[in-house]
């Protein structure tokens, strides 16, 4: 694992839980797998911190601990705190399916690692009393955030956290068993008095799993509309629903998928045009050179089989080229589509075939392969004996290694990003604390009932100038924020492509 990747690690460790807990968890990113007394050696940390701080990190699945013969030994999982960059994508994502309720539930568990179910329904309450008065049944409101409960179980975006006193349950088998709530004891909870809700000591947590198919899902069904149109997206949404009923959930390819039941499925969906085209849109999706999905076999109507493999194996080549093409230019990603195509190819054939001018095409050609985006082999063809060894520099492009590149340059991005948006909080933290205790102190005054001249002169101890300044700053945050999210978007695809080769 490469620096840069250690140090997005650390410094999203420090954002979300302190610089202590930070310390241990870049200790045990730099040595592998350690158990506490080398931890503390390393780090100079008191026992007492340095047990908490793992606690911290066991509990929001971010520390897995196996024994041996001999002693308990603690291992860091990179990539799972990487993922805590995509929260806000993932309660967006379940606001979308199952309702904001169940976002709400989300964001609790999401910020306490793991819950009862109990707790979260009474954080989740306690949170919509604060901001909307919609639910003034508080019975009503109890059953409302119990069935939201359920979707979310029921849907697998939440399962049951399995402890275990020897090793962490990362390997157990996901249980998804609802225990029964007293809905009477909750709503005595809500009022404040004294009640056993019947879940004690039984703790849920996130299935980041499931997240991850379904964005990896969103991403190919994104693919085929922006190739073709929103009809051949839905189309590929419902191949995805049906590969799951036949396939396990990672399988490189989908068991063959019969054409009738994707008619019966089609016909579902109330949608006149796909019903009409079915065909037409199943062979043109067939017949693309992505090749998302295949025919494979006549028997029924003929029987289609979903290849994700090669689907995120399509998506990482035109990633690629798309960033070629931003950092090198048109004429770049030319030649890097043509050695593409031609897989081994010289460089008079690069400057004849791409039609750049031949000075042009050497250096470009030259630059991909220093910045290893292209590659040479050398290969020798033996002549007489006594006549010279003629040798050959062919291109070829190694596409694992521009993925994984693609993916260190997404790591040191988000980086910079990251100690960017540091940056312009820190140098302008008094402005901005500032206009954060005029909010507050025009809130509580609001309430009170104050007129509007005084509201008016409190608005006035900001100057003109500051407004600007903050509103610049402000401008700088987000968009910081939005390249975040687009980087992320990248970086997702591109370990897809790795998980799936």
């Amino acid at each position: 694992m490469s620096v840069i990747y250690g140090k997005l690690c650390s410094t999203i460790l420090a954002e979300y839980f302190g610089p202590i807990v930070e310390r241990v968890g870049h200790d045990l990113f730099e040595h592998g797998s350690k158990p506490l007394h080398f931890i503390r050696h390393s780090t100079g940390l008191p026992l007492a911190k340095i047990k908490e701080s793992l606690c911290v990190l066991i509990k929001y699945g971010l520390v897995n601990y196996s024994q041996n013969e001999l002693r308990i030994e603690y291992t860091l999982l990179p990539e799972r705190i990487i993922t805590m960059l995509r929260y806000p994508r993932y309660m967006f994502f379940v606001k979308n399916v199952c309702g904001n309720e169940s976002e709400i539930i989300l964001e609790e568990i999401l910020k306490n690692g793991c819950l009862t179910a109990s707790s979260a329904i009474l954080n989740a309450h306690k949170k919509i009393q604060q901001s909307s008065s919609t639910y003034s049944d508080l019975k009503l409101l109890v059953v409302t955030l119990k069935n939201n409960f359920d979707l979310l179980v029921k849907n697998q975006f939440l399962m049951r956290d399995l402890c275990c006193d020897v090793k962490s349950d990362i390997d157990e088998k996901p249980s998804f068993n609802m225990p029964e709530l007293n809905l009477k004891a909750l709503e005595n909870l809500m009022e404040g008095k004294e009640a056993d809700p019947g879940d004690n000591k039984i703790y849920w947590k996130v299935n980041f799993d499931r997240f991850t198919q379904d964005f990896r899902d969103q991403v190919i069904v994104s693919a085929i509309r922006t190739r073709f149109d929103e009809d051949a997206g839905e189309l590929m949404r419902q191949l995805l629903f049906l590969m799951y009923l036949r396939t396990a959930s990672w399988a490189d390819t989908s068991n063959p998928i019969p054409y009738t039941e994707i008619k019966d499925v089609v016909r579902k969906l109330n949608n006149p045009r796909l019903i009409q085209y079915l065909d037409q849109y199943l062979n043109l999706i067939d017949d693309d050179t992505s090749h998302f999905i295949r025919r494979v076999g006549d028997s029924g109507g003929g029987q289609y089989s979903v290849n994700v493999k090669e689907a995120f194996h399509q998506l990482a080549w035109t990633t690629s080229e798309n960033i070629v093409m931003e950092r090198f230019g048109s004429k770049a990603a030319r030649i890097f589509r043509l050695v593409r195509s031609k897989k081994f190819v010289e460089q008079e054939q690069i400057q004849q075939l791409a039609m750049i001018p031949a000075k042009e095409a050497k250096h470009l050609t030259y630059t991909l392969l220093q910045e290893n985006y292209l590659q040479i082999q050398e290969l020798k063809k033996a002549g007489v004996s006594a006549a010279p060894t003629k040798t050959f520099f062919l291109f070829h492009i190694d596409l694992d290694q521009v993925v994984r590149m693609g993916i260190e340059h997404c790591y040191h991005a988000l980086y910079n990003i990251m100690q960017r948006r540091d940056h312009e909080v820190t140098i302008n933290k008094r402005m901005i604390d500032k206009q954060l205790r005029m909010q507050t102190l025009t809130s509580n005054l609001k309430e009170h009932g104050a007129t509007e001249e005084q509201l008016a002169e409190i608005a006035e101890m900001i100057t003109p100038s500051e407004k600007q300044h903050l509103e610049k700053v402000q401008n700088i945050i987000k968009k910081l924020s939005a390249a975040e999210f687009q980087i992320d978007e990248t970086l997702f695809l591109l370990t897809m492509y790795v998980r799936y080769h």
